[in-house]
């Protein structure tokens, strides 16, 4: 029994290094400036990557964060070749802090947790939803298209206001935020990459 949990234990910190090693490279930064922005040390970042230690969640916490991904994805083990999720059967994200429930997007990952590459989301925003008080910003590329109803998307000081069918990218380092544009749900479905326009 101990040696199984030993067996999956072991595993899962070889995940979790080799998601960190491929997200740091992605972004182009050394382990020194890896551990420098997420605040822990040098050797925690080289022996995290050999597959090596035991890191606590809060490092954890810090690299997701100096990476710009959920803490999360770090720890899923990578997707397979061909990887279905059945209907219904995405991952629920977690809701956005400090938004009322009311106001809250579902948000449901179409693709498998543990891909990093792309991620495929369907978000369903209530009336009323926006979350311009709270943009995002983070390393990416992102496009989005409305299935039904109107979303207001801004990016910077840019402004557009899209209906269903309609499609836009656009860099996620720059703030943006979504507003629900009309009276009803909107949903949408958007594509990230971690790769920069």
């Amino acid at each position: 029994m101990s040696r199984k949990t030993e067996t999956e234990e072991a595993r899962a910190v070889q995940t979790l290094g080799a998601a960190v090693r491929d997200a740091r490279r992605r972004l182009g930064l050394s382990v020194q400036a890896l551990s420098e922005k997420a605040g822990v040390s040098f050797g925690l970042v080289s022996q995290l990557e050999r597959g090596m230690g035991n890191p606590s969640l809060q490092s954890i916490h810090r690299l997701a964060s100096a990476l710009g991904v959920p803490a999360g994805q770090l720890l899923d083990e990578p997707a397979g070749e061909l990887a279905v999720v059945p209907a219904g059967q995405g991952h629920r994200m977690p809701p956005i802090a400090d938004i009322p429930a009311d106001q809250q997007s579902v948000r449901e990952l179409l693709t498998p947790r543990g891909e990093s590459m792309l991620q495929l989301i369907r978000s369903t925003l209530p009336p009323g939803f926006s979350n311009e008080s709270r943009p995002f910003r983070h390393i990416g590329t992102e496009t989005v298209t409305v299935e039904s109803g109107v979303l207001v998307v801004a990016q910077g000081e840019r402004r557009v206001r899209l209906e269903a069918g309609d499609t836009v990218t656009y860099g996620c380092s720059e703030a943006h935020w979504w507003a629900n544009g009309h009276d009803a749900e909107t949903v949408v479905l958007g594509a990230v990459t971690p790769f920069e326009r």
